[in-house]
């Protein structure tokens, strides 16, 4: 907790004003979490001051709030490309990335809970930077970081705008971002240095070295390519579902079960299935036959390989 307050105050997310009559002043909460390492391991422990953005009064306190992220076609084809070429591919991470979003509404909150000011205990916090749980953070974020991008060449792709291409006459490089995520890859190793020296000076950054785990893929480099797997996504899918125990079939559909039009429901909770459903959709990242009705089971992954 004093180590997230002391970002917060390093990065003059907000300034202490006295409570203004009629103003909505949004509550917010601590909210802790595990952060776990590619093999489920304990990584460290996490404490997060969040708004309670859901008291937020649409067109007083934030306007627009959509945010892109990249599609997963668009990571397939950038790694194509990379692994094809040879170029390096790096993984970046934001440090406390909806806080360098700058706001362009002005949102009142509270003081965070256990680091009141105790000179000014009836003061409220006059947001100048994004906080997590605000309606507007992806989007605030999301064009403060294009912004800077712009500033160093990139260029929004026209088929996906998470994906920024920069071309010279002897070099190239793609960046991927997804919310605080970051994939890297240029044609050069001078390039490459230079645009993570530019990030880092501007945003509180952490280069994490050659791409490894990305949005629950791992990812090995092999002489023949890539290889992407998704076990531990997996995995956690089948847990979800209450079927790490089951035995593989040749296909996902039940051939002797009999349905009622008439008795009872098929699903007792519809929501489960739905989440069940959208988790595999992006498990075809790596298993692409999972589309298909008579899918194997999912211990295989997907390789990508040098192009002709």
């Amino acid at each position: 907790m004093q180590e997230e307050f002391n970002a917060l105050m390093s990065n003059n997310t907000w300034c202490l004003v006295p409570r203004p009559a009629g103003a909505n002043v949004i509550s917010g909460k601590w909210v802790f979490r595990h952060k776990l390492h590619p093999d489920g391991s304990l990584a460290r422990y996490k404490a997060r001051w969040v708004v309670r953005g859901f008291k937020q009064e649409h067109g007083v306190d934030y306007d627009e709030t959509f945010s892109p992220v990249i599609k997963p076609a668009t990571i397939r084809t950038v790694l194509s490309i990379a692994t094809s070429a040879s170029w390096p591919i790096h993984q970046l991470d934001v440090k406390n990335a909806f806080l360098h979003g700058t706001l362009s509404e002005t949102v009142f909150c509270e003081q965070p809970a256990g680091f009141v000011d105790p000179s000014h205990p009836s003061h409220v916090c006059k947001l100048t930077k994004s906080l997590y749980g605000l309606k507007q953070a992806p989007r605030t974020w999301f064009l403060r970081f294009t912004s800077f991008l712009h500033k160093l060449g990139f260029q929004a792709s026209k088929a996906d705008t998470s994906l920024f291409i920069m071309h010279s006459t002897h070099h190239s490089a793609y960046l991927l971002l997804y919310v605080d995520d970051i994939i890297l890859t240029a044609s050069s190793t001078h390039l490459h240095r230079h645009i993570v020296q530019c990030l880092c000076h501007e945003f509180s950054m952490t280069d994490l070295g050659p791409l490894q785990h990305f949005l629950g893929i791992h990812v090995t480099r092999t002489p023949n390519g890539l290889f992407l797997g998704q076990e531990q996504y997996a995995l956690g899918i089948l847990k979800r579902a209450g079927m790490e125990n089951c035995n593989p079939v040749s296909t996902p559909i039940d051939t002797k079960s009999k349905l009622s039009a008439s008795e009872g429901s098929l699903l007792a909770n519809p929501t489960t299935y739905r989440s069940i459903a959208g988790a595999l959709q992006y498990l075809t990242l790596t298993r692409p036959d999972l589309t298909c009705c008579d899918a194997p089971g999912i211990s295989e992954a997907s390789h990508f390989h040098d192009l002709p």
